[in-house]
């Protein structure tokens, strides 16, 4: 790129959220002191047509643009850097790692408020008395008591805020607008500090295990420094508590806590017991708050004014004033991933983010990631185990039904059903998992063999029959569910089971026993989750079934029952972490049942009961299946022993797809092609969805360096491509599927 001569002024590179590589240059506005805007502040600038906010990323003195050519910003919003310089710092490295258009890397770091504008203080509308109102309220003698009122109050003091006049309860608002009509009154915005910082009192909390005291002790003896510690504990066995007494000994240095959760779902529960333990601010950010909502907590956590922060995914960019601990809650779960747009790893760069800061963080799982376990077996993490379950119940005990020599009803096996009664029978709770939503998988016709397609997607349309549709779950068509084929007019019949054919079929088994179905279709507004978790802790519903949903985290004291229901539909997958996701999911819903006192139970229905995942499962639980997985992964060559990126693309031929990817690959500099391995290109397993035919093109490279060499030199190339403008292309740097 070539620079032109110095430039008089600083030159203002921008981060702009558009699908572009680069920062974009700017000089200060006209009426603006150049030498007072730093890194990270929000600038309006011109942009095409539009005029946009972004964020100042760099300040330099030289330009590819000639400077007679640099356009002026055309207002700056700050007084401060929005984000502080870790925080700046994190997201341009996670920029870089992912290969990601910066300007949508620092979007993605902000609340959407504050991208289109907002202050980044809380302001409050405040009115005040024009200089020359007296002289014409003295020519107006008609005025209502109201008005009257008013201007009194107004005459009496400075100004007055709305929440003031909200407070008085008297309905001000429409008299004030009369006022201002008239051209006596007008309102500002004036900035509210900060909130102070609270000081925490701490409730009583359960006694320690041994295995929690070391636990404890450990974390505790690396506060202020950056260690990266894994917090292996078996379901039940108080990973929460640690990070309950960890979270004390922060909020007693006066430091705040960021504690990542993967789902919004398990909020209400988080929220619930840190509330109960810590009489401090919490703030809480999720993609189910309202945006006004959200930016309250980004500044709560920003000016310290919360000392315990809980999120899901994106919450990891939130600035801190005083970070003190970073945790990861079920830090296997897939969801920490982002699976669009900025692909970023929320687990990966708390690490990253804890290294910068120079604070430990804690990765804690019942089921660790393959990745995280190699990371402690090699040293680089501090490995921590809870091995044994806090109450006197133990671990729940596992066994397998075979479908193959007993009778299903419903999708449930006899001895299962007998199970059921009996656990039900003892006054206690059962849960039923399987990891399919709806009534049955498709729709079948025994004449022909027809099986309801989607018309967009390589896939069967799923049978919702409350709703009576056919709903595709990839592409999320809808249609009738038809009486008859309408291919052959044979009638038609649901195959196979999902959440709402085995709630159906438990109303017919158990018709006295409540049940609650926890899945995307029953819970998807906010303050549905709580209802429902509800009526399982008041033992109004005494039966459960869900998805993964009812995998992660939830305590459920009175569940002694758990069957796990089609075990065997991750057995055979195509990706090489099916086998781990399956084990993870088994593992975790397996965890629900038995707690404190009671004993728990768990069965495990399947057509293959001689597979190795489950006999591993059954013999040594997830340690030993981890360690063989591990070893079947090193001979391979996969993740964590090597690095991959996955270069997609989605096109309206399968030709047009696969040609890009062929190009793409043919632009891969000679000089790396020694170092990595491209596989490919190759049609999706699914290769059709939402009417677009999808490919990829693998690469692999046994060290992570050369990769990312690789991938910096390779995208100029594959961008510039005439045919990458005939596709949607993304990039997925370490990837969680490659089928």
């Amino acid at each position: 790129m070539d620079l032109f001569p110095l430039i008089a002024e600083p030159v203002f590179r921008v981060a702009l959220d558009a699908p572009l590589r680069r920062l974009f240059d700017y000089l200060a506005p006209a009426d603006t002191d150049p030498t007072q805007i730093r890194p990270g502040f929000r600038v309006r600038v011109p942009f095409g047509k539009q005029s946009i906010v972004g964020v100042v990323a760099d300040i330099v003195v030289t330009s590819s643009v000639p400077a007679n050519r640099l356009k002026r910003a055309h207002a700056v919003l700050d007084s401060e850097s929005a984000l502080d310089p870790v925080t700046l710092a994190l997201v341009r490295w996670a920029a870089d790692y992912y290969h990601h258009p910066i300007g949508e890397a620092f979007a993605a770091a902000l609340p959407s408020a504050l991208r289109a504008g907002a202050p980044l203080r809380a302001t409050e509308t405040r009115w005040h008395l024009l200089a020359d109102a007296a002289a014409a309220m003295a020519q107006t003698p008609r005025l209502g008591p109201k008005q009257r009122a008013l201007l009194a109050i107004l005459q009496a003091q400075e100004s007055i805020g709305e929440a003031e006049l909200a407070a008085d309860g008297t309905g001000y608002r429409d008299t004030l607008r009369g006022l201002s009509a008239r051209g006596w009154v007008s309102q500002f915005q004036r900035e509210l500090p900060p909130l102070a910082a609270a000081l925490a009192t701490v409730a009583q909390g359960h006694v320690l295990t041994a295995a929690q005291t070391l636990a404890v002790d450990d974390i505790r003896a690396h506060l202020g420094e950056f260690s990266p510690h894994l917090l292996h504990g078996v379901t039940g066995s108080g990973k929460t508590e640690v990070y309950l007494r960890v979270i004390e000994a922060v909020l007693a240095r006066n430091e705040q806590a960021l504690v990542l959760v993967p789902e919004i779902a398990l909020t209400p529960q988080a929220i619930e017991r840190f509330q109960a333990r810590f009489s401090v601010p919490l703030a809480v950010l999720h993609s189910g708050m309202s945006d006004t909502e959200r930016l309250a907590m980004w500044r709560a956590a920003r000016s310290g004014a919360a000392p315990v922060i809980i999120g899901t995914r994106s919450a990891i960019f939130v600035p801190l004033a005083r970070p003190g601990i970073l945790i990861v809650d079920e830090e296997h779960d897939s969801s920490y991933k982002q699976q669009e747009g900025f692909r970023y790893s929320a687990r990966d760069l708390a690490l990253r983010r804890a290294q910068q800061h120079g604070i430990p963080v804690i990765l804690g799982s019942a089921t660790p990631a393959l990745e995280s376990l190699h990371q402690a077996n090699i040293g680089r993490y501090r490995r921590i185990s809870l091995p044994e379950r806090t109450g006197a119940a133990g671990a729940p005990k596992l066994s397998l039904v075979d479908l193959r020599v007993h009778e299903e009803r419903h999708g449930m096996a006899t001895p299962s059903v007998a199970a059921i009664t009996r656990h039900l029978n003892d006054g206690n709770q059962v849960l039923l998992y399987i990891n399919r939503r709806g009534y049955a998988p498709t729709l079948f016709c025994p004449g022909c063999r027809w099986s309801a397609p989607c018309k967009a997607c390589d896939a069967r349309m799923t049978v919702h029959l409350k709703h009576h549709q056919l709903v595709c779950h990839h592409c999320g068509a809808q249609q009738p569910v038809p009486y008859a084929c309408p291919l052959c007019a044979t009638e038609v019949r649901p195959v196979g089971q999902g959440t709402e054919r085995i709630e159906d079929g438990l109303d017919e088994l158990f018709p006295r026993i409540p049940v609650v179905r926890i899945d995307r279709d029953t819970i998807h507004t906010r303050g549905q989750i709580e209802a429902a978790l509800a009526r399982v802790h008041s033992k109004e519903a005494r039966l459960l079934v869900g998805t993964q949903m009812l995998t992660k985290g939830h305590d459920f004291p009175d569940v002694t029952l758990v069957v796990i229901l089609n075990a065997d539909q991750g057995l055979f997958g195509t990706d090489f972490r099916a086998a781990e996701r399956l084990a993870q999911s088994i593992v975790q819903v397996a965890g629900r049942a038995g707690r404190a006192d009671k004993p728990g139970e768990v069965l495990i229905q399947t057509a293959c009961p001689d597979h190795p995942l489950l006999q591993r499962l059954l013999e040594s639980g997830y340690t030993g299946f981890a360690d063989a997985a591990l070893a079947e992964r090193a001979a391979a060559g996969w993740p964590p022993f090597s690095h991959l990126a996955v270069l997609r693309a989605e096109a309206a031929t399968r030709e047009q797809a696969l040609l890009f990817l062929t190009e793409a690959r043919d632009q891969t500099p000679l000089s790396d092609r020694g170092q990595v391995r491209l596989l490919g290109p190759a049609p999706a397993v699914m290769e059709r969805r939402a009417g677009r035919f999808r490919a990829q093109l693998l690469v692999e490279c046994a060290q992570r360096a050369p990769l990312h060499q690789l991938l910096a030199r390779w995208l100029p190339l594959v961008e510039a491509l005439p045919s990458a403008r005939r596709v949607r292309w993304t990039l997925d740097v370490d990837p969680l599927e490659v089928s």
